[in-house]
């Protein structure tokens, strides 16, 4: 058995790779437990479109959206789907370039009475991003692990490294 070496991941960055759109434009996906997408795309306030069905006819609808735009607009286009995860199923809305997991008054509705959690990356630039919430109460927020604030930032008996 080998060991995995970089050159087994090129993949991700191969033109026909959803996740080289994402890397180049950014993206947030943000994942709830126990909503089903459509509920939470209500509680971000997300404004109902038409329906893509798989991933390159939502990344070329945002392309088509995207290029109306002189410059970044303020909304965003976010699909959104059910997923197994650790404690029954979870919605997970997927967006590039938009900002849904990072904003605090919406995961801080997405998480009352359960947990939500994102990731963020800014297409390009060296900036990634971790949010968790439970109860509506940010508990975990951090670009590098060894950063972390919240009310919860670090697991009982878990001592942070520091970085220098």
């Amino acid at each position: 058995m080998t060991s995995p070496s970089a050159a087994d991941y090129g993949w991700i960055r191969s033109a026909s790779s959803v996740f080289n759109y994402a890397l180049e434009i950014g993206y947030t996906m943000t994942l709830v437990r126990g909503v089903s997408p459509a509920e939470l795309l209500r509680t971000a306030g997300a404004d109902p479109r038409d329906t893509c069905v798989g991933i390159d006819e939502f990344i070329r609808e945002h392309g088509e959206i995207m290029f109306g735009y002189a410059s970044w607009p303020e909304s965003f286009l976010a699909g959104a789907f059910e997923v197994p995860g650790e404690g029954g199923s979870w919605a997970l809305a997927l967006e590039f370039g938009g900002d849904l997991g990072t904003r605090s008054s919406i995961m801080e509705a997405l998480s009352a009475g359960t947990r939500a959690v994102s990731h963020s990356s800014n297409g390009g630039k060296p900036m990634d991003f971790f949010h968790s919430y439970e109860d509506g109460e940010l508990r975990v927020t951090f670009e590098w692990p060894a950063d972390r604030t919240g009310s919860a930032p670090y697991l009982t008996g878990e001592v942070p490294e520091q970085p220098y």
